[in-house]
Protein backbone atom coordinates (compact mmCIF):
# COMPACT_ATOMS: atom_id res chain seq x y z
CA UNK A 1 0.00 0.00 0.00
CA UNK A 2 0.92 3.78 -0.58
CA UNK A 3 1.73 5.63 2.05
CA UNK A 4 3.60 9.06 2.95
CA UNK A 5 2.91 12.60 3.69
CA UNK A 6 -0.30 13.99 3.16
CA UNK A 7 1.06 14.84 -0.33
CA UNK A 8 -0.98 17.68 -1.58
CA UNK A 9 -4.43 16.30 -0.28
CA UNK A 10 -4.27 18.18 2.62
CA UNK A 11 -4.98 21.64 2.77
CA UNK A 12 -1.87 24.22 3.61
CA UNK A 13 -1.25 24.85 7.39
CA UNK A 14 0.80 25.22 9.74
CA UNK A 15 1.66 24.93 12.82
CA UNK A 16 -0.39 23.01 15.44
CA UNK A 17 -2.86 21.96 12.62
CA UNK A 18 0.35 20.43 10.53
CA UNK A 19 0.74 18.46 13.09
CA UNK A 20 -2.03 17.06 13.84
CA UNK A 21 -2.63 16.48 9.67
CA UNK A 22 1.21 14.36 10.27
CA UNK A 23 -0.18 12.61 13.06
CA UNK A 24 -3.41 11.39 11.23
CA UNK A 25 -1.03 9.94 8.24
CA UNK A 26 1.35 8.03 10.79
CA UNK A 27 -1.36 6.66 12.21
CA UNK A 28 -2.88 5.16 8.74
CA UNK A 29 0.88 4.47 7.34
CA UNK A 30 1.20 2.44 10.31
CA UNK A 31 -2.26 0.82 10.59
CA UNK A 32 -2.79 0.11 7.05
CA UNK A 33 -0.53 -3.11 7.08
CA UNK A 34 -2.73 -4.60 10.26
CA UNK A 35 -6.30 -4.38 8.42
CA UNK A 36 -6.00 -8.00 7.43
CA UNK A 37 -4.71 -9.13 10.45
CA UNK A 38 -7.70 -7.19 12.56
CA UNK A 39 -10.39 -8.45 10.33
CA UNK A 40 -8.87 -12.17 10.92
CA UNK A 41 -8.79 -11.62 14.93
CA UNK A 42 -12.55 -10.60 14.94
CA UNK A 43 -13.34 -13.79 12.63
CA UNK A 44 -11.26 -16.17 15.15
CA UNK A 45 -13.77 -17.24 17.73
CA UNK A 46 -15.85 -18.28 15.20
CA UNK A 47 -14.74 -18.81 11.81
CA UNK A 48 -18.51 -19.10 9.75
CA UNK A 49 -19.27 -15.84 10.96
CA UNK A 50 -20.83 -13.50 8.74
CA UNK A 51 -19.25 -10.20 7.78
CA UNK A 52 -22.30 -8.67 9.69
CA UNK A 53 -20.83 -10.36 13.01
CA UNK A 54 -17.57 -9.68 11.94
CA UNK A 55 -18.23 -6.05 11.60
CA UNK A 56 -19.90 -6.53 15.35
CA UNK A 57 -16.96 -8.23 16.86
CA UNK A 58 -14.77 -5.42 15.42
CA UNK A 59 -17.29 -2.04 16.86
CA UNK A 60 -16.92 -4.67 20.47
CA UNK A 61 -13.48 -5.09 20.03
CA UNK A 62 -12.69 -0.48 19.00
CA UNK A 63 -14.56 0.36 21.73
CA UNK A 64 -13.28 -2.02 24.60
CA UNK A 65 -9.68 -1.15 23.23
CA UNK A 66 -10.25 2.97 23.14
CA UNK A 67 -12.42 3.07 26.71
CA UNK A 68 -9.82 0.72 28.43
CA UNK A 69 -6.74 2.70 26.89
CA UNK A 70 -8.17 6.02 28.14
CA UNK A 71 -9.32 4.76 31.81
CA UNK A 72 -6.00 3.28 32.13
CA UNK A 73 -3.88 6.47 30.79
CA UNK A 74 -6.09 8.69 32.71
CA UNK A 75 -5.06 7.42 35.85
CA UNK A 76 -1.86 6.84 35.31
CA UNK A 77 -1.46 10.29 34.24
CA UNK A 78 -3.38 11.69 37.49
CA UNK A 79 -1.58 9.07 40.35
CA UNK A 80 0.51 10.93 43.23
CA UNK A 81 3.78 11.64 42.16
CA UNK A 82 3.57 11.92 38.51
CA UNK A 83 4.41 15.77 37.59
CA UNK A 84 2.71 17.70 35.32
CA UNK A 85 4.90 17.69 32.21
CA UNK A 86 4.94 13.50 32.63
CA UNK A 87 1.33 13.47 32.57
CA UNK A 88 0.24 15.15 29.60
CA UNK A 89 3.42 13.45 27.58
CA UNK A 90 1.22 10.16 28.73
CA UNK A 91 -1.82 11.59 27.51
CA UNK A 92 -0.77 13.09 24.81
CA UNK A 93 0.83 9.52 23.64
CA UNK A 94 -2.49 7.80 24.34
CA UNK A 95 -3.93 10.37 21.67
CA UNK A 96 -2.51 9.28 19.36
CA UNK A 97 -2.67 5.49 20.21
CA UNK A 98 -6.15 6.43 20.13
CA UNK A 99 -6.21 8.34 16.79
CA UNK A 100 -4.39 4.76 15.37
CA UNK A 101 -7.04 2.86 17.09
CA UNK A 102 -9.76 4.57 15.48
CA UNK A 103 -7.50 4.40 12.12
CA UNK A 104 -7.81 0.33 11.94
CA UNK A 105 -11.33 0.05 13.17
CA UNK A 106 -12.14 2.19 10.19
CA UNK A 107 -10.21 0.82 7.52
CA UNK A 108 -10.85 -2.84 9.00
CA UNK A 109 -15.03 -2.14 8.32
CA UNK A 110 -14.08 -0.84 5.00
CA UNK A 111 -12.14 -4.17 4.35
CA UNK A 112 -15.34 -6.13 5.15
CA UNK A 113 -17.35 -4.43 3.05
CA UNK A 114 -14.69 -4.83 0.12
CA UNK A 115 -14.40 -0.98 -0.43
CA UNK A 116 -10.81 -0.72 -2.16
CA UNK A 117 -8.15 0.36 0.04
CA UNK A 118 -4.95 0.37 -2.32
CA UNK A 119 -5.07 4.04 -2.78
CA UNK A 120 -3.53 6.79 0.15
CA UNK A 121 -6.65 8.64 -0.82
CA UNK A 122 -9.40 6.69 -0.31
CA UNK A 123 -7.94 5.31 2.98
CA UNK A 124 -7.52 9.34 4.22
CA UNK A 125 -11.04 9.82 2.67
CA UNK A 126 -12.66 6.75 4.86
CA UNK A 127 -10.64 7.88 8.17
CA UNK A 128 -11.47 11.38 8.35
CA UNK A 129 -14.82 11.11 6.74
CA UNK A 130 -15.97 8.49 9.94
CA UNK A 131 -14.16 10.53 12.74
CA UNK A 132 -15.52 13.43 11.48
CA UNK A 133 -19.29 11.79 11.61
CA UNK A 134 -22.18 14.22 9.87
CA UNK A 135 -20.08 16.90 8.82
CA UNK A 136 -17.60 14.70 6.86
CA UNK A 137 -20.32 12.68 5.14
CA UNK A 138 -22.17 15.92 3.87
CA UNK A 139 -19.07 17.04 2.54
CA UNK A 140 -17.71 13.91 0.40
CA UNK A 141 -21.14 14.14 -0.64
CA UNK A 142 -21.05 18.03 -1.53
CA UNK A 143 -18.21 17.49 -3.34
CA UNK A 144 -18.31 14.49 -4.84
CA UNK A 145 -21.58 15.49 -6.17
CA UNK A 146 -23.13 12.49 -5.76
CA UNK A 147 -26.32 11.93 -3.25
CA UNK A 148 -27.46 8.61 -1.65
CA UNK A 149 -26.52 6.69 1.37
CA UNK A 150 -23.89 4.93 2.88
CA UNK A 151 -21.17 6.98 0.94
CA UNK A 152 -18.68 4.53 1.52
CA UNK A 153 -19.99 2.14 -0.72
CA UNK A 154 -21.31 4.99 -3.56
CA UNK A 155 -18.56 7.31 -3.06
CA UNK A 156 -15.39 6.56 -1.68
CA UNK A 157 -15.17 3.35 -3.56
CA UNK A 158 -16.54 4.83 -7.45
CA UNK A 159 -14.71 8.43 -7.57
CA UNK A 160 -11.76 8.96 -9.03
CA UNK A 161 -8.20 9.80 -6.89
CA UNK A 162 -8.78 13.27 -8.28
CA UNK A 163 -11.87 13.94 -6.67
CA UNK A 164 -10.96 12.26 -3.62
CA UNK A 165 -8.03 14.74 -3.24
CA UNK A 166 -10.47 17.42 -3.44
CA UNK A 167 -12.27 15.89 -0.43
CA UNK A 168 -9.21 15.32 1.48
CA UNK A 169 -8.50 18.81 1.47
CA UNK A 170 -11.85 20.12 3.13
CA UNK A 171 -11.65 17.06 5.38
CA UNK A 172 -8.16 18.18 6.48
CA UNK A 173 -9.38 21.30 7.76
CA UNK A 174 -12.27 20.33 9.20
CA UNK A 175 -10.50 17.45 10.73
CA UNK A 176 -7.81 19.80 12.61
CA UNK A 177 -10.67 21.96 14.38
CA UNK A 178 -12.61 19.15 15.39
CA UNK A 179 -9.97 16.47 16.68
CA UNK A 180 -7.26 18.44 17.33
CA UNK A 181 -9.51 20.70 19.72
CA UNK A 182 -11.25 17.74 21.05
CA UNK A 183 -8.00 15.81 21.61
CA UNK A 184 -6.48 18.99 23.35
CA UNK A 185 -9.25 19.17 26.26
CA UNK A 186 -9.66 15.43 26.78
CA UNK A 187 -5.74 15.65 27.37
CA UNK A 188 -5.76 18.45 30.05
CA UNK A 189 -8.65 16.47 31.58
CA UNK A 190 -6.78 12.85 32.27
CA UNK A 191 -4.52 15.17 34.09
CA UNK A 192 -7.49 15.82 36.81
CA UNK A 193 -6.78 14.46 40.18
CA UNK A 194 -6.49 10.57 41.21
CA UNK A 195 -9.64 8.84 39.91
CA UNK A 196 -10.92 11.92 38.29
CA UNK A 197 -8.65 11.63 35.45
CA UNK A 198 -9.41 7.62 34.79
CA UNK A 199 -13.34 8.83 34.60
CA UNK A 200 -12.22 11.73 32.01
CA UNK A 201 -9.81 9.66 30.25
CA UNK A 202 -12.54 6.22 29.61
CA UNK A 203 -15.69 7.99 29.23
CA UNK A 204 -14.47 10.80 26.57
CA UNK A 205 -12.79 7.81 24.74
CA UNK A 206 -15.87 6.17 25.09
CA UNK A 207 -18.10 8.50 23.51
CA UNK A 208 -15.52 9.01 20.93
CA UNK A 209 -15.97 5.34 20.23
CA UNK A 210 -19.41 5.67 19.93
CA UNK A 211 -19.58 8.07 17.44
CA UNK A 212 -17.26 6.65 15.12
CA UNK A 213 -19.24 3.17 15.14
CA UNK A 214 -22.36 5.11 14.28
CA UNK A 215 -20.49 6.87 11.90
CA UNK A 216 -18.84 3.53 10.35
CA UNK A 217 -22.59 2.46 10.27
CA UNK A 218 -23.79 5.07 8.39
CA UNK A 219 -20.86 4.94 5.73
CA UNK A 220 -20.78 1.40 4.73
CA UNK A 221 -24.94 0.55 5.27
CA UNK A 222 -25.18 -3.47 6.03
CA UNK A 223 -22.86 -5.29 5.63
CA UNK A 224 -22.20 -8.03 2.42
CA UNK A 225 -24.73 -11.22 2.99
CA UNK A 226 -20.80 -13.02 1.75
CA UNK A 227 -17.31 -12.29 2.10
CA UNK A 228 -15.50 -10.50 -0.64
CA UNK A 229 -13.46 -13.30 -2.39
CA UNK A 230 -10.34 -11.77 -1.17
CA UNK A 231 -10.96 -12.31 2.36
CA UNK A 232 -13.33 -15.48 1.61
CA UNK A 233 -11.39 -18.55 3.32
Amino acid sequence: METGALDGSAPETSGRGQRVLDLLDKAISVQSPLVQANVTRARQRNPEATPAQVVRNLERMYVSALTGTGAAVGGTAAAPGVGTGVALALSAGEAFSSLELSVLFALSVAEVHGIPLGEIERRRTIVMGIMLGGSGSGTISKIAERTGQHWGRQIVAKVPVETLRQINKVLGRNFVVKYGTKQGIVVLGRVAPFGIGAVIGGGANAALAALTVRAGRRAFGPAPEAWPHALDG
